[in-house]
């Protein structure tokens, strides 16, 4: 088979250009040391995906990272949408200089348009609103800039509703859902054709967005509880409300979400990605999966290791005996058909 390409749920490679002091994003074009920039991208067929705005958790109150349950505070609004207006810009700085390389897109033909032009198609995210207030002014600010998908919680609360910890083994039921906030902002997001991200949220938010929602159910980087029960991932009564609604999971690369033992380590082998591929067919079908790396932004798969080697995925898909077309739909057309459906 040819160089698949690779449309992807999440990465997280402008929170990082941007906490390495590079505004203008010239890592991604010249070089740098993490998952994702341009000569990985082309390298690997990522040729486009869900680029993500995220604000760190204040060093001083984040829990042990050795720590078997993990509970992350909610952090400082001021601090957060500061930091989200400055991480916004270095997207739209790298677009500006660079259009040839790397192509802001608000609708799945642009996302086509750009993989015909050799650019990276990104699709701007944010993950975990607290750079936007209850009154929702920024959401319409950064949709006007590009803004086609949120996430509204990342793991911890804010006043939108509450993300599940980095808990194993643990159910995602663990605490109350949407707030009159988050209800406010679904249904704002809807309005204006903004993807409505479940990955972080609790499993009461995710019902009150699945009782709420006249949309498809998303998680764009997320796996199966049933596979690895892990708080970060959906169980099987989650995943049949979102293939009920005709929506998609993308499946997560982080190592501690893949694996049996839940454990944080590189060693993690193609099998255990495929527990999860095939079990997310089964609940989902064909149309309803697709792949949210979280590259830059969790442990990657030595095998893959970066953008670089989603290749060796790829072949992972082929030896377990996929067809073609399953991994072309998987890969890239089930994100298309569902950004279609979502954003346009």
């Amino acid at each position: 088979m040819e160089q698949q390409d690779i449309f992807d749920g999440h990465n997280d490679v402008l929170s990082c250009l941007w906490r390495e002091g590079q505004p203008a994003g010239d890592g991604f074009f010249n070089g740098r040391g993490g998952h994702l920039d341009l000569a990985a991208c082309r390298a690997g067929g990522f040729a486009g995906g869900f680029f993500a705005v995220w604000c760190s958790t204040d060093p001083a109150t984040a829990p042990d990272p050795m720590a078997q349950f993990r509970e992350f505070p909610a952090i400082d609004p001021a601090r957060a949408h500061r930091e989200t207006a400055e991480q916004v810009a270095v997207l739209l700085r790298m677009v500006r200089a660079r259009p040839e390389a790397i192509r802001l897109c608000t609708s799945a033909p642009q996302i086509e348009a750009a993989r015909a032009a050799g650019a990276v198609a990104a699709l701007l995210h944010i993950e975990g609103c607290e750079g936007i207030g209850a009154g929702l002014d920024e959401l319409h600010l950064y949709y006007a800039a590009g803004l086609r998908s949120l996430g509204p919680v990342w793991s911890r609360p804010n006043i939108f509703g509450h993300g599940v910890p980095f808990n194993f083994p643990a159910s995602p039921d663990t605490g109350p859902g949407l707030t009159e906030a988050g209800k406010r902002l679904l249904a704002e997001c809807e309005s204006l054709g903004v993807l409505f991200d479940l990955s972080h949220l609790n499993e009461a938010g995710f019902w009150d967005v699945a009782r709420l929602s006249g949309r498809p159910l998303v998680a764009t980087h997320s796996g199966a509880h049933a596979m690895t029960p892990a708080t970060r991932n959906l169980t099987d009564k989650q995943l049949d409300a979102v293939a009920e609604s005709g929506g998609l999971v993308g499946l997560n690369f982080g190592c501690q979400f893949l694996r049996q033992d839940g454990q944080k380590r590189a060693d993690t082998a193609p099998a255990e990605m495929l527990r999860h591929l095939e079990h997310l067919l089964a609940r989902l079908g064909e149309g309803g999966v697709a792949l949210g790396s979280d590259f830059d932004g969790a442990l990657m798969p030595e095998f893959i290791g970066s953008a670089r080697g989603l290749p060796h995925l790829v072949t992972a898909m082929q030896d377990a005996g996929y067809e073609a077309e399953l991994i072309r739909r998987i890969c890239w057309q089930n994100w298309l058909d569902m950004l279609a459906k979502t954003i346009g």
